[in-house]
């Protein structure tokens, strides 16, 4: 929740957050050393009123940041969510984003893309993370606008993001997936120079299931 936030924390490393959270698992943020405007909590593509989605601007760029609903099972509710999420997305895109400004969409989006994106496509073709729906619904969100900066620099498998802590030897053999993104418009590609997966944290006492990706910019 957003008032259980560790604000003080952050801001007493230099950094300045803007987030919005709620009780239980939702919750998106963003930490910059210089203060973000335009902040906007009211994105809720999918109708649901969970704290998912949160844009704010740096500078001349848009930054978007989505949590997108995992879906649980592809026959339940919160499936049609998902789908619903991305849907909802690609109309908020068409009327806030353009090709030709800088922008990023990140995030945990609970979709590996293609088949390198995940250890083992065959067993996992109708799971919620990269069931046949969930790509597709992926890709019309992203359409043309949006380019997926990791591959713009790294097209070869065994790269991921997340590993499965019910699996306990899922990082050690590297059994994961690629679902966390940063994804630009041409603009920002352009300016793009160079991005990576930083796998370290994942590693430490106690980590997040999930690891980092970082993009790196051109100034100008």
């Amino acid at each position: 929740m957003d008032d259980v936030f560790p604000r003080a924390d952050f801001e007493n490393a230099g950094w300045l957050p803007v987030f919005r959270g709620q009780k239980a698992y939702n919750g998106v943020a963003f930490l910059s050393p210089k203060p973000l405007t335009d902040v906007d909590p009211s994105w809720d593509p999918s109708g649901s009123g969970e704290a998912r989605a949160l844009t704010a601007r740096l500078g001349d760029w848009l930054l978007i940041n989505t949590y997108v609903p995992q879906g649980y099972e592809p026959d339940s509710p919160k499936f049609q969510n998902k789908l619903k999420f991305f849907e909802g997305l690609k109309k908020l895109f068409a009327r806030h984003v353009a090709a030709d400004r800088p922008a990023l969409w990140m995030g945990d989006m609970n979709v590996a893309p293609t088949d390198i994106d995940l250890h083992d496509p065959v067993r996992n073709k109708e799971h919620v993370c990269f069931h046949p729906l969930a790509k597709a619904a992926y890709a019309r969100a992203k359409g043309d606008l949006w380019v997926d900066l990791f591959r713009e620099k790294e097209p070869g498998p065994g790269h991921y993001t997340y590993w499965d802590y019910m699996f306990p030897t899922a990082f050690a053999n590297n059994r994961g997936w690629r679902i966390d993104h940063i994804l630009g418009t041409p603009a920002a590609v352009d300016r793009l120079k160079k991005v990576w997966i930083d796998k370290a944290p994942r590693g430490w006492e106690k980590p997040s299931d999930h690891t980092f990706v970082v993009a790196e910019f051109k100034s100008t």
